[in-house]
């Protein structure tokens, strides 16, 4: 059944490209004795060398230099992330723990291995994991503990208090805090920092400070999102509020319309089966890139594709909303894109890995050759539609058909259900095109904007000035807010369609 769906899944899917200015070589996997080479941390030593987690682990350590892979750590259970502090010390997430692992003599492998914290708990379910720990400035550690699943069990013995009221449910939360991003402060302090989430694979900060998490379809989840995480906030997953103080009942037993009142949405709808399936780390392309002219904007990894999503954020009434478009796509970038960073030279090195039926393993590096491929830029919001931004002057005569440019609307409902089909959807016509910025800047007048669905258009037979196709013409805009007044935020539960039929 599972190969059934996954065809149907890519049949279903927009199949977009990478464009010409990027190239995708393979970089010759750890030699590791287990020989599963699956990649569940990537980062680089400040002396530029690669480091890297497998589920087996063990981390290596690569001098691309010398083409050369040293064993660093072995014996911890299931790391999924790592940063790296110094040439000789790190901070791994791993199953059981946040952990300090470092090498005190100097000889390049780990003699020292410290708990920087394990206060949360666990309840040797298998699908209760520790992801992507990340950093802040202000030397605080964030990492995303994953819920359990009922397709597994609980022990007799958990570490940590046994809740009850969190055991309920598809994807459950029965030791702390299953289903939230934790904190562990700089004076070593832990603390359930934000409530609501699934399968949170993948922390990142953007270039301003603020801090991001992926979420994956299923449960309360009705299409995968990016989320700005904010202290304190519940992002829809019920489990976890168990251990919200002040929360009163069984989350999963609560009704629908007080959960969906409680919850802050999604910045980012990550349209199923067409945009991504299972989003995974969230990396800011910063100023030392070497990436194009997308400087800002995030790239999130998908698991299900061989695809690396870009992602173009603007605040709306307060809050963080915008759009993702598919970015490095298609052979030769291998599926299961699960870990990035950038490397010494501005390029981006990308872990592979996989899960029951789908994914991959291994390591890529994604370079660009420095000329400007024809692209998106950015898409904003305005009052009247959406102004693109792309990166090269575009053909007035394809930009300006209203046919080319095949707009649509809709929402995933917020329901205890796994997944959601997309409601209300309904085209929406063009009223009117301008062109300005010499070329660059299209911007387009909608019939009607409705706030709380995504904007979607797969934009047909654009061209640049000088006959470049665009690579990828298909972007969605998540558009909660309006600019001006937004109307009250919907529920947008589940609905009845037996009573509705």
């Amino acid at each position: 059944m599972k190969f059934i769906l996954f065809y149907l899944l890519l049949a279903c899917t927009v199949f977009s490209e990478t464009a010409p200015q990027y190239s995708v070589i393979d970089i010759p996997p750890p030699p590791t004795k287990f020989k599963n080479t699956q990649i569940d941390g990537l980062t680089f030593l400040p002396n530029g060398k690669l480091v890297v987690c497998l589920p087996s682990g063990e981390i290596f350590v690569r001098d691309n230099k010398e083409d050369k892979w040293e064993l660093f750590a072995e014996g911890l259970h299931n790391p999924l992330g790592v940063i790296a502090l110094s040439n000789t010390e790190l901070i791994v997430t791993q199953r059981p723990e946040l952990t300090r692992i470092r090498d005190l003599d100097g000889d390049g492998k780990a003699d020292d291995y410290e708990v920087v914290t394990d206060q949360f708990g666990m309840s040797g379910n298998y699908h209760e994991f520790n992801f992507t720990p990340v950093r802040d400035t202000q030397g605080n550690y964030f990492f995303a503990l994953g819920t359990g699943s009922s397709g597994d069990g609980v022990r007799s013995i958990t570490r940590g208090t046994f809740n009850e009221k969190g055991r309920p449910g598809r994807m459950h939360s029965s030791t702390p805090y299953r289903g939230c991003v934790m904190k562990y402060t700089a004076e070593g302090k832990t603390i359930p920092y934000s409530y609501g989430h699934r399968t949170p694979n993948g922390l990142g900060f953007d270039l301003k400070g603020n801090l991001f998490v992926t979420d994956n379809q299923g449960d309360w989840v009705g299409s995968s999102k990016l989320f700005h995480v904010q202290q304190d906030r519940f992002y829809g997953h019920a489990a976890s509020l168990a251990w919200k103080e002040g929360f009163e009942g069984v989350p999963v037993d609560s009704p629908v319309e007080k959960l969906a009142k409680l919850r802050t949405r999604a910045c980012v709808v990550f349209p199923h089966g067409t945009m991504a399936n299972s989003p995974t780390e969230v990396l800011a392309i910063s100023e030392k890139a070497h990436f194009g002219p997308f400087t800002g904007q995030l790239l999130v990894g998908e698991m299900n594709k061989p695809r690396i999503v870009r992602v173009m954020l603007e605040e709306v009434g307060g809050e963080l909303q915008g759009a993702c478009v598919p970015f490095i796509d298609g052979s030769p970038l291998g599926r299961g894109c699960n870990r990035m960073s950038w490397g010494p030279d501005g390029s981006l090195f990308v872990g592979q890995t996989k899960h029951t039926w789908a994914g991959g393993q291994g390591i890529q590096q994604v370079s660009w050759n420095g000329k400007t491929p024809f692209e998106i830029q950015n898409m904003e919001l305005t009052k009247k539609g959406f102004k693109f931004t792309f990166t090269q002057p575009v053909d007035k005569k394809f930009a300006l058909q209203k046919e080319n440019w095949p707009f649509k609307r809709y929402f995933f409902e917020y329901r205890k259900d796994y997944g959601s089909p997309r409601s209300d959807e309904k085209s929406v016509a063009i009223s009117k095109i301008e062109i300005s910025g010499n070329g660059k800047i299209v911007e387009l007048a909608l019939s009607e904007l409705t706030p709380w669905h995504i904007h979607e258009v797969n934009i047909q037979n654009i061209k640049a000035q000088n006959g470049a196709p665009l690579t990828n013409g298909y972007i969605a805009y998540t558009l909660n807010r309006l600019l001006g007044e937004t109307p009250p935020e919907p529920l947008q539960i589940k609905v009845d369609r037996k009573k509705e039929s």
